[in-house]
C-alpha cells in the first residue's frame, strides 16, 4: 500500500518538530547549566558565597542576602562579567544597616595670658555663643575666645553637662592650662607657681571631681632651688632604713640614689625631690658610695649638705670596721666632697633640761594646743632674751613659757644649736627638741609632708660638719592644712545649718539686720574667715519676698535685703569679692502665697553656690532649699497685709512693697 505523499510530508514535519524540540530543550538545559556553573564559580571566587544562583532558560536569577549594598553591587558586577547583564534578574536582599555610632564628643580648652581657644567636636544642639559666654564667665569677660569647634547632629551623651561644668571649674582655677573634656573624663594639664600651689590645686580638683567622671591631672611646678642641697639617709638600731631628706638634680640621679638605698634595706615608698642647686655633677656617685657605707657599717646616718658629708655610725659599732669603711669612702668620694666621720658614744637623754648629771640640755616642747615650754640651760641673760624673742616670734608671744637657767660653762656654739632646735620645733604640730653639746633629738608629729626634709636641711646647715642629730617625726594627714581644706559644698552646708538654726529676719519694710540676725551673721562670718577663706568659694546671697504688694517694689526690697546681708559680711571683714547679692522679689516662691504659712516661707534669704540653677516651681524650690540654699524668714508676724479685707495698696504701705 502506497502512502500518500501528503501523509509522508506531514509525518516528516512532525518528526522534524519533535527533533527540533528535543534539540532545543537539550540546548537550553546545556546553556542553563553552563551559565549557572560559570556564575557560581565567579561569585565564589569573588567571595560572594552568600549569593544563590538559579537559571530559567537564558535568564539568571540571583537571590540571597548581601551584608551591605556594596557587596550586592559587586555580586551583580561579577555575574555581568560572565553572562550578558540583560539576562540577570536581581532578587538580592540587603541586610538592614546598623545605626551609625555617634562620634566621641570632646573639647580641648587652652587658656593662657593671650586668651582662650576651643578645639573639638560638640553636639549640634549646643549653642556655641552661649557656651563661649560660659567660658568668659569662668575666666573673665574681657578675655578673647577663639572658637575652632566643629559640630555633629547627635544627642548629648550622658554625663556631658556634668563633665563640662567641672571642666569649666578647673579652667577658672588655672590661668595657664589645657582642659580636655569628654562625657566620662576630664584631663587637666597646667603649670603652677610652686610645689605648694601644685598640691593645693590637685587637692581641690580631686575634691570637686563629680562621680562618673574620671579625673586625670598633670600639674607641673618649676623645680625649687634647694639650699643647701641636702640628702640624709640612715639605718637605725632596729635595722630600719629611711630617708629624712633626699635631693636630686635629675630623674636619673633620683633612680640611682633610690636603687642604692634599696640595696641596703630601704623598704616601701621613697622619693627624692628634684631641684636646682646641685653642687657637682658627681652628686649621684657620692650618694651611692655614702649609702653603701652606711649599709656596710650596719647602721648609722650620712648627711650631705652641699659638698659637706657627715657620716655618723651607730653607738657601739666596731672601731676597726668604722675605720675601714671611713677610709674607703674618703678615698673614693669625688674630690669636691669633704667627709667628716664620727663614732659617737650612746647618747643619754634626760629630756627634762633640769638634770644635774649627764650632758647639759636645752629642752623645748610644743603641745597640740600650741603651748611651748622652754627649759634647760642657756649661756647668759642676753642669750635667754634672744631665745625668748625668737620663740615668741615663731610661736606667738602668749604661747611661750620660759623656765631656763643660766650656765656660763656651756660650750661654744650653744646659742646656735638652741635656735636651730627651735626652728626644727616650728615645723611640728606637737613634739619636743632636746639639745645637747654633741647631739640633738627632734620628735613629734606634723601636718607638713616635707617637714623631715626641712628639719634635716636646716640642722645640717646650722650645725656644720659631723653633726649628730636624730629626727623622729611622723606625718599625719589629718593635720595637713591642705588635705584638711573643706569643699565649697561643705562650706555652704555650714552656712545653711547656721541659717536654718536661727533664720535671718527683718522688721516689716526694713532692710536693717537686727536682733537675733546679728548673731547669725557673726557665725556665718566666722565660717567664711576660717578654712573656707583658703579655697575658691563663690556663692550667692538671694533675697526673696512673698507676692503681697507690687512686683517692682518687692524686687527692690529683696535686692536691698540681700545687699544688707552682703554689707554685714563686709563689716565683719569677710572678703566678698566672690560673693554676689541678687534680689528675686516674688519671682521664685517655694510655697503657696495664698496662705499665711506659705507667704512666711517665701519671705527668705537663700545662700547657694554661684552658678546653681534656679527653679521657680514650688516643688523644685523646696528641693533646692534643702540641697543648696538656706531659706531664712525675712519677716516677723504682721509684715504681710492683714487678711481681713485690706486692699493691695494698704498692704504695700504697711510692708513697704511686700
Amino acid at each position: 500500500m502506497r502512502l500518500s505523499p501528503k501523509l509522508v510530508t506531514f509525518a516528516a514535519l512532525i518528526l522534524a518538530a519533535v527533533l527540533c524540540y528535543v534539540s532545543a530543550t537539550a540546548a537550553a538545559g546545556l546553556i542553563e547549566r553552563g551559565s549557572q556553573s560559570a556564575v557560581k564559580t565567579a561569585l565564589i571566587e569573588g567571595g560572594h558565597d552568600w549569593a544563590a544562583v538559579e537559571t530559567d532558560g537564558l535568564q539568571v536569577r540571583l537571590t540571597g542576602t548581601a551584608p551591605n549594598e556594596a557587596a550586592r553591587f559587586r555580586a551583580l558586577s561579577a555575574t555581568g562579567a560572565v553572562v550578558d547583564a540583560s539576562r540577570v534578574i536581581d532578587e538580592i536582599e540587603v541586610e538592614p544597616g546598623k545605626p551609625i555610632t555617634a562620634p566621641k564628643f570632646s573639647i580641648e580648652i587652652l587658656r593662657n595670658d593671650e586668651g582662650v581657644s576651643m578645639i573639638g567636636l560638640i553636639p549640634a544642639e549646643i549653642d556655641r555663643d552661649a557656651f563661649a559666654e560660659r567660658i568668659a564667665g569662668a575666666v573673665g569677660e574681657k578675655v578673647g575666645i577663639t572658637d575652632l569647634l566643629e559640630t555633629a547632629d547627635y544627642p548629648l551623651p550622658e554625663g556631658w553637662e556634668t563633665a563640662v561644668e567641672f571642666g569649666l571649674y578647673a579652667l577658672e582655677m588655672l590661668p595657664r592650662s589645657k582642659v580636655s573634656i569628654a562625657a566620662d573624663r576630664v584631663a587637666v594639664t597646667a603649670i603652677s607657681a610652686s610645689g605648694a600651689e601644685k598640691r593645693n590645686l590637685e587637692t581641690m580638683l580631686a575634691r570637686r571631681a563629680p562621680e562618673g567622671v574620671r579625673l586625670v591631672v598633670d600639674i607641673t611646678a618649676p623645680r625649687p632651688v634647694i639650699t643647701p642641697f641636702t640628702l640624709r639617709f640612715l639605718i637605725d638600731e632596729n635595722g630600719t632604713a629611711r630617708f629624712d631628706a633626699c635631693s636630686a638634680d635629675t630623674e636619673a640621679t633620683r633612680r640611682r640614689i633610690l636603687s642604692a638605698a634599696r640595696a641596703v634595706g630601704l623598704q616601701g615608698q621613697a622619693d627624692c625631690v628634684l631641684g636646682l642647686g646641685v653642687p657637682t655633677p658627681d652628686w649621684a656617685e657620692a650618694a651611692e658610695q655614702a649609702i653603701a657605707a652606711v649599709g656596710e657599717l650596719g647602721g648609722g646616718a650620712v648627711t650631705f649638705s652641699d659638698a659637706d658629708v657627715s657620716l655618723v655610725a651607730l653607738a657601739g659599732s666596731s672601731q676597726s670596721t668604722f675605720d675601714r669603711v671611713v677610709g674607703e669612702l674618703e678615698s673614693n668620694l669625688p674630690d669636691v666632697f669633704s667627709l667628716t666621720s664620727k663614732l659617737p658614744e650612746k647618747a643619754s637623754v634626760d629630756g627634762t633640761g633640769e638634770a644635774d648629771q649627764g650632758p647639759p640640755e636645752f629642752v623645748a616642747t610644743r603641745s597640740p594646743e600650741g603651748r611651748v615650754q622652754l627649759r634647760g640651760r642657756v649661756t647668759n641673760e642676753q642669750v635667754r632674751e634672744a631665745v625668748r624673742s625668737f620663740a615668741q616670734a615663731s610661736f606667738g608671744s602668749e604661747a611661750v613659757y620660759l623656765a631656763t637657767r643660766l650656765d656660763p660653762d656651756l660650750p661654744d656654739g650653744w646659742p646656735i644649736r638652741v635656735l636651730a632646735g627651735l626652728t626644727a620645733l616650728s615645723e611640728l604640730n606637737s613634739g619636743s627638741v632636746v639639745v645637747q653639746p654633741a647631739y640633738i633629738e627632734v620628735r613629734g608629729i606634723t601636718g607638713n609632708p616635707d617637714a623631715k626634709a626641712e628639719i634635716a636641711r636646716h640642722l645640717a646647715a646650722k650645725l656644720g660638719e659631723g653633726a649628730h642629730f636624730e629626727i623622729a617625726v611622723t606625718y599625719q594627714a589629718a593635720l595637713d592644712p591642705l588635705a584638711d581644706l573643706p569643699t565649697p559644698e561643705q562650706c555652704l552646708a555650714k552656712i545653711v545649718a547656721i541659717n536654718e538654726a536661727t533664720k535671718i529676719t527683718f522688721e516689716p519694710g526694713s532692710t536693717e539686720i537686727s536682733g537675733g540676725a546679728v548673731a547669725v551673721m557673726d557665725k556665718i562670718a566666722e565660717v567664711l574667715k576660717g578654712k573656707c577663706s583658703e579655697i575658691e568659694f563663690a556663692f550667692e546671697i538671694g533675697g526673696h519676698t512673698d507676692s503681697q504688694g507690687r512686683e517692682q517694689m518687692n524686687q527692690q526690697l529683696s535686692q536691698q535685703r540681700a545687699d544688707a546681708v552682703l554689707n554685714a559680711l563686709m563689716e565683719r571683714r569677710v572678703l566678698t569679692g566672690r560673693i554676689t547679692a541678687i534680689g528675686y522679689g516674688e519671682a521664685q516662691p517655694i510655697a503657696d502665697n495664698e496662705t499665711e504659712e506659705g507667704r512666711e516661707a517665701n519671705r527668705r534669704i537663700e545662700f547657694k553656690l554661684a552658678g546653681a540653677q534656679d527653679d521657680a516651681s514650688g516643688e523644685a524650690g523646696d528641693a533646692e532649699a534643702e540641697e543648696g540654699g538656706a531659706a531664712a524668714d525675712d519677716g516677723a508676724e504682721g509684715e504681710n497685709p492683714s487678711d481681713d479685707g485690706a486692699t493691695e495698696e494698704e498692704g504695700e504701705a504697711e510692708s513697704a512693697g511686700e
